[in-house]
């Protein structure tokens, strides 16, 4: 498996951040491909701009992801490939941090993938994932999935499923999250912004970065207590 590299994921706060969301023929980076696109540019909880365009992925959509997403073979058959669409995708985010949910482990590898094979560019920006947030901020929820936090926060989930949808039902979650990181604020680390997590070591428990092996930054758990 070829590690895709990327930025930092970080926790709390920024007023300055782009959503996004990619929609997929399936669950792997390494053999399925981008069939949507979307971002949303905001400042301060505000959204400001938007980009968004289906995929043509050269390549029938499966069955089971139309049921999904909705997203059929005559949808797409006009559509840009990524190769022409990627480009402007990545010039509306710029350098700004990314947000959206589940992107550490899904949309930020066929992202990452793509960018270096067709633009043999990296994907560097830092980035927060709102599953990891929602898991902090929500642990009493059973479930944490994108439509799951809308309905906790009484948010519109119709459209689900489509990227720019789930773009603005994910920019209205995480400032809802914001106001919950306030009353119980993450521990952070002093070095790269990710969260500190407690874990059992040689000499017992101290705090490690999330961002281990990138960033090794660690604390005495005792002195923290």
């Amino acid at each position: 498996m070829i590690s895709y590299q990327t930025g930092k994921r970080i926790t709390g706060y920024v007023p300055d951040y782009v959503v996004f969301d990619l929609e997929t023929t399936g669950v792997s980076y390494e053999k399925d491909s981008i069939i949507e696109i979307s971002a949303l540019r905001a400042c301060s909880g505000i959204v400001t701009d938007s980009y968004s365009t289906l995929i043509h992925p050269k390549r029938a959509i499966p069955y089971g992801a139309t049921q999904v997403n909705g997203i059929t073979d005559e949808m797409v058959a006009d559509a840009p490939l990524l190769a022409d669409a990627l480009p402007e995708f990545l010039e509306f985010i710029g350098d700004s941090v990314l947000v959206g949910h589940n992107i550490h482990t899904f949309d930020l590898r066929f992202l990452a993938k793509a960018a270096r094979e067709l633009l043999e560019k990296e994907i560097s920006n830092d980035y927060i994932d709102t599953l990891y947030m929602a898991r902090q901020c929500l642990p009493h929820l059973r479930h944490h999935t994108l439509t799951d936090l809308a309905q906790y926060f009484q948010i519109d989930t119709k459209g689900a499923h489509r990227a720019l949808e789930d773009c603005r039902m994910n920019q209205a979650c995480y400032e809802k999250m914001v106001l919950l990181q306030k009353v119980h604020p993450v521990d952070t680390c002093p070095v790269c912004g990710g969260e500190l997590m407690k874990r059992n070591g040689k000499f017992g428990e101290f705090y490690g970065c999330s961002n281990y092996p990138r960033c090794r930054y660690t604390r005495n758990a005792r002195k923290s207590e």
